[in-house]
């Protein structure tokens, strides 16, 4: 019975292959040739992009090489058409597309998390509010056992060293993200520093990608840096909880992810320009943002665009099981209907090149 059970088992997986092998080509109507896809940007999305380019090569033979150089680099390469697409968590303006004849569309959705190695300190013990944060990376709180903390933080003990900020040092939409964030809470920041891909921190030491700082957190005692959730997951890097806009105190998780994005108006945001830091809820983690993938409206090879957009809408049909694994919010489904309704304005050969 034992030996029956695991035929049945293997059989049925088998068959869920096979039919979304079916499914997807049906949906396309032909077999894609091999080909090897160029793809380069944002390191937040990069876990869940590589579980996705390794399952559809499996079924498909269609190989996706991304290349985690951050956002800023993504942009400038697609624009460049060094690249099949870019990648960025900081949407492009509808004027910005347009000036480079481009099309954007969100994937998936993250948190940008504060982490640190401090000792005795766990995922979720150290609370910090939007100003305490803020002053941490502008350098105004260098202790741990500064007043500001303790009182937030009373059942802590909180060791009495040096606060070291690490912070991006590539052009990033995790930075973009998290500046974004940081420049709505506090007016200092506004002021200071502002909102960009790469900005001038006023403290710290800066790591190349979320892969960078993830590991400059690691190694240094005593720090505090932000990456994609899940590297801190990944990485088992404590992250600290925060205080949001509705004065609620909340952890980075699926939950807290989706009530930020519950309000998110992408019907009515020309391009699919859409910020999802601040947002209101009780339950809504307060550095929380989308990952948009980038094309040029114009492609001049018909089965190179075709093979793309097919594994896109793979992503987005057979994607979310491993997406939710890796503590990314899957886009629902009326946001998809849009996405592929939007790629009716990429052409190729003088014809639509979806569907």
């Amino acid at each position: 019975m034992k030996t029956r059970a695991i035929e049945a088992i293997a059989i049925s997986a088998l068959v869920a292959v096979f039919a979304a092998a079916l499914s997807i080509n049906a949906c396309k109507g032909k077999q894609h040739p091999a080909v090897t896809l160029e793809g380069a940007g944002a390191s937040f999305p990069f876990p869940i992009y590589s579980q996705w380019a390794s399952d559809y090569e499996k079924l498909f033979g269609v190989k996706l090489n991304y290349q985690s150089i951050g956002s800023g680099g993504g942009i400038a390469q697609v624009k460049a058409g060094t690249v099949d697409f870019g990648a960025s968590d900081a949407p492009l303006t509808r004027e910005d597309l347009d000036a480079s004849g481009l099309v954007q569309f969100p994937v998936v959705v993250g948190g940008v998390v504060p982490v640190v190695n401090v000792k005795g300190i766990a995922s979720g013990d150290l609370v910090l509010t939007p100003k305490l944060l803020a002053d941490i990376f502008l350098g105004k709180v260098a202790r741990w056992d500064d007043p500001a903390i303790e009182a937030l933080n009373p059942g802590l003990d909180l060791p009495a060293v040096d606060i070291s900020v690490v912070h991006r040092s590539d052009g990033s939409g995790t930075t973009w993200i998290f500046t974004n964030y940081l420049d709505k809470v506090s007016p200092e920041w506004h002021e200071k520093v502002g909102t960009d891909k790469a900005v001038e921190w006023p403290a710290g030491v800066g790591g190349k990608g979320n892969e960078g700082v993830a590991g400059y957190v690691r190694q240094i005692d005593g720090s505090i840096g932000y990456v994609e959730y899940a590297y801190a997951v990944q990485g088992s890097i404590p992250h600290v909880r925060l205080v949001n806009r509705a004065g609620r105190t909340v952890g980075p998780d699926m939950a807290s992810f989706r009530s930020a994005a519950a309000s998110a108006d992408w019907k009515g945001s020309p391009g699919f320009h859409v910020v999802l830091t601040d947002q209101p809820g009780e339950g809504s983690w307060p550095i929380t943002g989308a990952s948009f993938i980038l094309l040029h409206r114009h492609q001049p090879d018909e089965a190179r665009i075709d093979a793309m957009l097919s594994m896109f809408a793979w992503w987005y049909k057979y994607g979310d099981p491993a997406a939710e694994r890796l503590s990314y919010v899957p886009m629902p489904d009326p946001v998809v209907d849009l996405v592929q309704e939007s790629w009716k304005q990429i052409v190729t050969g003088g014809e639509p090149a979806w569907p």
